[in-house]
């Protein structure tokens, strides 16, 4: 066995309560690949042979698994995109020119495909040239340090660079040029940041719940938890190639409040507090995905942890995808594939066969989720479990931000509170541990006044917009102007007395999550009543979160953006009680 030392980095609370210590894991090397089973019922033995084996510490497709594999499952073949970071292939590639790379399909692809793994991702149909580094940030928990050095990262590049609250809780900059790329990690890492394994077939930002920590109503704090898997899957932001080449990406949560901030149906393992004969753990969900094909809600494993015990499971269910998971269609690798090609029991044997002992409990009927809660709003003020502090809940109009944006949130995270920020996957930030002293000159301040409201219009607090095609070349509309004009031009039209989440995703990748919205919009090419082809959206309808979540459907197909405001009107007066302007004004 190979040690790995992981420590808990989240920054301390005015009265120390989270100053979590290290701790010393054991973690299985990365050659210890489980061998075939006899099989879960019904399943060919052949089929449950691993797919992957051990080559020089990375994990690489057998030959005789490569027939028929998608292009990205050759890209990983034909080079290890871990090298560029673990054997720092990306300083001699941020020297070459883009002429020179592009002169050869290897570099070629290294830029467009395997610096994905370092979280860079080639705007090559928008900003051609220029990158997105995509953050981790473990619960969305980030420093005034961290915010100010990403800052300074962004602000170089002008017009082109900019930063954005993501819907997994986490920060993506924008302009990033090659040439850069190895001072910048390097700065990352002096501020303890990373952007290692946060893109492509890897495990994404764990998330958690926003108020960890400060929350009176909270079930569990899940910054240790989502910390300790953060630098379990990263090997402490070294690279951990056990887990870098999986079918294709994978989500993990940890639920840590009633209001299940944390959106767990979607999630690939969702961990659900529960107790069982006394001990405190947690009921684990699994598969929840969206892709372009098909959309899935989480399901039960019919298996509990101990609350110490989280890496072992987490581990056994990554190298059961890793080992076994679908390598040809794309549309078909999400792990939820897998585990209806098993069945769920014949997915849960695999897992026991991967956990140390080979044994996990079944599932405990003692959940700690209220089932029955109402999902708090966190925006403006409230107070924390720590006397005589509060939180202040902050909206990011479709959580854009600027470089001097970020500097202003930085001082007043310093000024306020105890140089801490959290991010939320509504695109939002909360700013922590300000004593109720010093409440009020925070509201008083100018960013809060004029950019970023703790009190914003009800129509805008439930507002998420991916990155559109302003910057993304997957997107097929331009979404996060065009989701503020709209709802802004709703807001003229009708009121609403409670919020209404509005969700815009530029493609079927669904990046902003329209299924889990109460109204979402997905781009799409369309004709007008002229004919003339213009941006689109498919318009669906009835997205849940919390404890009765369900995913929602489409509602109307292919919908002229042009249009979309007086439907938008009339289903918030059908379905939500909203009532027009001018009838509550001729009524006052």
């Amino acid at each position: 066995m190979s040690s790995l030392s992981v420590k808990f980095l989240a920054p301390s609370l005015p009265n120390g309560s989270n100053r979590f210590k290290s701790v010393r894991l054991q973690a299985t090397p990365p050659q210890t690949v489980a061998a075939p089973a006899s099989g879960a019922a019904g399943v060919d033995a052949e089929r449950l042979e691993p797919r992957v084996e051990e080559k020089d510490g990375y994990f690489v497709l057998k030959e005789k698994f490569r027939q028929g594999i998608n292009p990205q499952e050759k890209v990983k073949i034909e080079k290890e995109p871990m090298k560029l970071f673990m054997e720092n292939g990306i300083e001699e590639l941020a020297k070459m020119s883009l002429e020179e790379i592009e002169k050869s399909k290897l570099s070629k692809d290294d830029i467009d495909v395997r610096l994905k793994w370092l979280g860079l991702f080639h705007r090559r149909k928008h900003q051609y040239g220029r990158f997105m580094m995509r953050l981790k940030l473990p619960n969305g928990v980030t420093t005034s340090a961290q915010t100010r050095y990403l800052a300074s990262v962004i602000r170089k590049y002008g017009k082109d660079g900019c930063a954005d609250v993501t819907t997994r809780q986490n920060w993506q900059i924008r302009g990033v040029v090659l040439p850069d790329v190895p001072e910048i990690l390097k700065g990352l890492d002096e501020v303890g940041l990373t952007s290692l394994q946060s893109g492509m077939d890897n495990v994404r930002n764990p998330v958690g719940n926003p108020l960890a920590g400060i929350d009176p109503h909270e079930i569990v704090d899940t910054r240790p938890y989502n910390n300790l898997l953060s630098q379990y899957i990263t090997a402490n932001s070294r690279g951990n190639p056990a887990f870098t080449n999986l079918p294709r990406k994978w989500n993990v949560c940890v639920i840590g409040s009633h209001d299940l901030y944390e959106h767990p149906h979607i999630n690939d393992l969702a961990y659900m507090p529960a107790t069982k004969n006394g001990r405190f753990g947690f009921n684990l969900l699994v598969g929840g995905f969206f892709s372009t094909k098909r959309c899935a809600e989480a399901i039960p494993l019919d298996a509990w942890v101990p609350g110490d015990d989280i890496l072992p499971v987490c581990k056994a269910i990554l190298e059961a995808f890793r080992d076994l998971g679908a390598r040809g269609n794309r549309q078909k690798a999400r792990m939820m594939w897998l585990i209806d090609e098993l069945g769920i029991e014949g997915f849960r044997e695999e897992v026991v066969r991967r956990m140390p002992q080979q044994q996990l409990e079944r599932a405990s009927s003692e959940d700690l989720v209220q089932s029955q809660w109402e999902r708090r709003d966190y925006f403006g003020v409230h107070p924390q479990k720590q006397e005589g502090y509060s939180f202040v809940g902050i909206h990011i109009p479709v959580g854009r931000v600027q470089a001097d944006d970020m500097d202003e949130l930085a001082r007043l995270a310093d000024t306020y509170g105890s140089g801490e920020l959290r991010l939320t996957v509504e695109q939002n930030i909360i700013i922590p541990n300000v004593e109720n002293s010093k409440v009020e000159a925070l509201l008083q301040e100018p960013l809060l006044k004029d950019r970023f409201s703790p009190e914003p219009p009800i129509l805008m607090k439930g507002l998420v917009a991916c990155t559109g095609n302003q910057f993304c070349g997957q997107a097929i509309i331009e979404t996060k102007a065009r989701a503020l004009k709209v709802t802004e031009q709703v807001q003229r039209l009708v009121s609403v007395t409670k919020p209404v989440r509005m969700h815009w995703t530029g493609c079927p990748n669904s990046c902003g999550q329209v299924q889990v919205a109460d109204i979402g919009f997905m781009g799409c090419m369309t004709r007008d009543k002229a004919g003339k082809v213009v941006e689109g959206a498919d318009v669906y309808l009835g997205g849940r979160i919390g404890s009765d979540s369900h995913l929602g459907d489409i509602y109307k197909k292919a919908v002229p953006c042009d249009e979309l405001i007086p439907l938008v009107v009339d289903l918030l007066i059908e379905k939500f009680g909203a009532v027009p302007r001018e009838r509550e004004e001729s009524e006052d």
